[in-house]
């Protein structure tokens, strides 16, 4: 591919993981979901596993098209500082979510999906700049035998015996001695987006990035798409392989659950791709282009306006209260829906709802660049 060339495979992909985070993270109520929009209780892989791991695989390829052109040159510092601009910002972005509408900085969540996206990025783009795509191998090999080891090796503090249970693991004990209080709040003592975990989402951006080398370097489509299916193929049955002694597990974020998700999000893309850019098949992910158009920001905007609908009290008739966004469930969907349906209803609703504000920004090209 050109190097100007844009890939709108890899933004309808970033736009269907967006819309899909937005449908999973706000149900009309979690006691009423279908199990694949629910995560895995511990080890193993549901759909909605696949969302945050193919974003930052996404991250990864997006980092190989924006900078491709910059290998030469190396990391100058004019370069550097706007990755840490875009660092600071992104990171700073998922510190207000957390912080919203409270903003009680006593409790305040420090890790979170913007924080590891800003992580990702950051030093996958160094690597990136400043290393081979054979030392990229290498370094994601690396990173995911480190992460093994200190998980399965090294005794936890307090707890003894290397263990990868919530709560007890080494993982968990870091971020417990580090981030007290400001951990996730319905765990309280670990992260699932927490320190150490973040060695092999990096290594999720790696391969993301060794993906998108592959756009450039083979030239004919069908053998691009070929080696992107074989590839990931390989991954996954190297994640399944693995996984038999060091389970798939997202909030671990394992080594096994970064070959596997990377492995199938490789196939996806390559789907995508096969379909919009190279046969032209693309009036179905129109909706999807907005979405990815503008991931950062509808991310942000559908986390604000789901906190602020639940901080918002309406009278429940019976002498009590209620928030707006359980009122308009239970009035707008479930008065003539299944709880659950309704429920799948009003998350389903929220993503149209974006997706026509989007459809406007996309028209007057408006395009929020973080």
């Amino acid at each position: 591919m050109k190097l100007n060339e844009r890939l709108e495979s890899l933004d309808v992909f970033r736009g269907i993981t967006v819309a899909a985070m937005i449908l999973v993270n706000n149900p009309g109520t979690w006691e009423h979901i279908y199990s694949p929009l629910r995560h895995a209780p511990w080890n193993g892989c549901t759909p909605t596993d696949l969302i945050f791991p193919f974003f930052l695989f996404i991250v990864g390829v997006s980092i190989h098209f924006a900078y491709q052109h910059k290998t030469t040159e190396g990391l100058t510092q004019k370069v550097f500082l706007k990755i840490l601009r875009r660092t600071l910002i992104i990171f700073s972005l998922g510190i207000f979510l957390s912080l919203f509408p409270k903003f009680d900085f006593s409790v305040v969540r420090i890790p979170g999906v913007l924080q590891r996206i800003s992580m990702v990025f950051f030093f996958s783009s160094i690597l990136y700049l400043t290393t081979s795509w054979l030392a990229q191998i290498r370094i994601a090999v690396v990173l995911l035998f480190i992460y093994y080891i200190l998980m399965n090796f090294v005794t936890v503090p307090g707890f003894g015996a290397p263990n990868l249970e919530p709560g007890t693991n080494l993982g968990a004990w870091l971020d417990y001695s580090l981030l007290e209080g400001h951990l996730w709040v319905q765990s309280k003592t670990w992260d699932p987006e927490g320190i150490l975990s973040t060695i092999p989402a990096i290594a999720t951006g790696i391969i993301g990035m060794l993906t998108g080398k592959l756009f450039t370097e083979i030239k004919d489509p069908a053998t691009r798409v070929s080696w992107m299916l074989f590839i990931g193929a390989t991954l996954i049955v190297l994640g399944l392989s693995w996984g038999l002694f060091f389970p798939i597990n997202k909030s671990l974020w394992t080594s096994s659950f970064v070959l596997y998700t990377a492995g199938i999000g490789m196939q996806f893309l390559a789907a995508c791709h096969w379909l919009i850019d190279v046969h032209g098949v693309k009036a179905w992910s129109k909706p999807f282009t907005w979405y990815g158009m503008n991931a950062i920001f509808v991310f942000v905007v559908s986390g604000l306006l789901a906190k602020t609908l639940g901080r918002i009290k309406i009278a429940d008739g019976a002498g009590g209260e209620i928030s707006s966004w359980t009122w308009i469930y239970k009035n707008a969907f479930e008065s003539w829906l299944t709880p659950i349906n309704a429920s799948l209803a009003l998350a389903l609703t929220l993503v149209i709802f974006f997706g026509v504000i989007l459809w406007w920004m996309y028209r007057k090209k408006i395009f929020i660049k973080i």
